[in-house]
């Protein structure tokens, strides 16, 4: 499978699901220093709201990071993915401890969960791919009405405008051949969709979710991935701390590659 394979597949959920042949999931959180920044962010602000006894729903659950984490901090887990490479990943990792209630399946169609079921509720693949307005506040709606009034829902996008600083980090030429609107700097949406701060805020609020936090999940460390990867321990925890400063900061919000947003169910 390759990009022009890709490009060619005009059902959108098989098009999803070959994205990850090409794409490996199952260590972009983990393989390195820089990459852990964008994990260990969302989980910090999961845990703002996390109570003993609680339940997650994980939609779009990858191969299981967020799922396996929680699981094994004793919370009843359920997650979906639709991926069949992502699928196979999550299970290579699950042991007989785990329980976790692990199904494929679609963001649109949750029919398997009732309402007000999950008091946490995480969305962080779906938005990645859906392109029309339609289909995500389908998805947004499906994950309120599995979320018990007052629940928390965490919403990830990839950001539009910081792409174009890490792409050009990789290739030198990537303003003059990049594949965007030259004129408006939106991204071409394949075979990620793209959304900027401010198309993600009218997103949720069309959805009718009250938003807590606007959080900059990774910020600058996929640009600066090779200086961070190289910090020491201690380095690292005060970068840590430093990121945890600025990642709220309106003024540095889309300057990241994946953005958090934390939203309550009204």
């Amino acid at each position: 499978m390759d990009f022009e394979q890709l490009a060619k597949i005009e059902n959108e959920s098989e098009r999803v699901n070959r994205t990850y042949d090409i794409f490996n999931e199952n260590n972009r959180l983990n393989h390195s220093k820089a990459a852990r920044v964008e994990f260990l962010t969302t989980v910090r602000y999961i845990e703002k709201y996390l109570k003993e006894g609680h339940r997650i729903l994980d939609i779009g659950a990858g191969a299981g990071e967020y799922s396996l984490y929680f699981a094994r901090k004793g919370y009843e887990v359920s997650a979906l993915e639709l991926s069949d490479a992502n699928i196979a990943a999550f299970r290579k990792k699950l042991t007989p401890e785990d329980k976790i209630d692990l199904v494929q399946g679609n963001a649109l169609e949750l029919l398997r969960y009732g309402d007000k079921s999950f008091d946490i509720v995480l969305l962080f693949g779906p938005l990645y791919h859906l392109k029309n307005d339609a289909d995500k506040q389908k998805c947004i709606s499906e994950a309120k009405r599995v979320c018990k009034d007052g629940g928390k829902i965490f919403f990830a996008f990839i950001s539009n405008d910081f792409v174009f600083l890490t792409e050009f980090e990789y290739n030198v030429n990537y303003f003059s051949i990049g594949d965007y609107n030259k004129e408006t700097f939106k991204l071409n949406d394949f075979p990620f969709v793209f959304h900027t701060v401010d198309t993600a805020r009218k997103l949720l609020a069309d959805g009718c979710i009250n938003v807590l936090h606007e959080v900059a999940a990774d910020g600058a460390s996929e640009l600066l991935a090779a200086r961070i990867n190289e910090m020491s321990d201690e380095d690292y925890a005060q970068y840590l701390r430093y990121h945890f400063y600025i990642c709220e900061k309106p003024e540095l919000l889309g300057m990241t590659n994946h953005l958090l947003f934390v939203g309550e169910k009204e």
